[in-house]
């Protein structure tokens, strides 16, 4: 006997590679019970052999979209019938969401650090100095620049990748960017507004150093970490002893969460019922 379909969750999902105990998931249910959406929320670990067939299998059964974490980002891609604005920029794909019978890729990297920063300030105008230009610091780059940073200082031990991310802001976005070497601890030019961590340093390891010259460090400073665990790093610490302010990587990754599930539902989720069941879930 078939099962009525009022008894059917909404499906969504996270394709993941060994991420057993996501704690994405705690958070998205949350907003789901919350505002009384009937849908479900799984993680799924995928191996990158795997992801053609496991796109087409949530296409089939009809799943309205899922997020990915790496090494599925970029794979995913040709497997999309197209990409939001911001995934075509970044080239990363980390939230997929079902159009009538397309699958979209949109990134909410970019976007859910965005979203944390506006409730600090409005970056446009702003100069920026970037470390890192990886997944994390390319999707919060585009999304900045998208929304009217004036300058990007990018600092990055990769010549080679950062001049990628430099092409992408001056040749695509058409930004005031400049790259510089990062050898040793780096100093702040003067004039800067935001500094932000795009890098892993610090992931799971609370003491763990990112190069920088934190006497250039001044009051008022915008000091932001991509970094979620912990979700105080030596560098804001750092930052809040200098008279910065500290904007942590907990926010962005429950702002990415409040937009997958806007993307999905349709319904603009509750960010403090998300952000409460992430901390649960993370033991913070």
């Amino acid at each position: 006997m078939p099962i009525p379909a009022s008894f059917c969750p909404d499906l969504m999902g996270c394709l993941s590679q060994g991420a057993a105990g996501n704690p994405t998931v705690a958070m998205v249910e949350a907003a789901f019970a919350h505002h009384g959406i009937h849908g479900r929320y799984v993680n799924m670990e995928v191996p990158p052999e795997k992801l053609a067939d496991a796109v087409k299998g949530l296409r089939a059964v009809g799943f309205r979209g899922f997020n990915l974490s790496m090494p599925h980002k970029v794979a995913v891609i040709p497997l999309l019938d197209g990409l939001g604005e911001s995934a075509a920029a970044i080239g990363a794909v980390n939230c997929v969401v079902r159009r009538g019978d397309q699958l979209i890729g949109e990134n909410t990297d970019g976007k859910g650090f965005l979203r944390s920063l506006a409730d600090i300030t409005d970056p446009k105008g702003k100069t920026v100095v970037l470390f890192g230009a990886g997944g994390a610091a390319r999707a919060v780059a585009v999304e900045l620049a998208l929304a009217g940073v004036g300058r990007f200082v990018l600092v990055n031990r990769s010549a080679e990748r950062g001049r990628q991310l430099l092409d992408t802001l001056v040749g695509k976005l058409h930004c005031r960017a400049e790259l510089l070497p990062w050898n040793g601890d780096f100093a702040l030019p003067d004039g800067t507004d935001i500094v932000i961590n795009g890098t892993s340093i610090g992931l799971y390891d609370p003491e763990a150093r990112l190069p920088l010259d934190t006497s250039t460090l001044r009051p008022g400073q915008i000091v932001a970490d991509v970094v979620f665990s912990p979700p105080v790093t030596r560098l804001l610490r750092d930052a809040k002893d200098r008279g910065c302010i500290p904007l942590d990587g907990l926010s962005m990754l429950v702002n990415q969460g409040v937009l997958g599930v806007q993307y999905w539902t349709g319904v603009l989720p509750d960010a403090a019922v998300m952000h409460r069941a992430l901390a649960a879930a993370m033991g913070v």
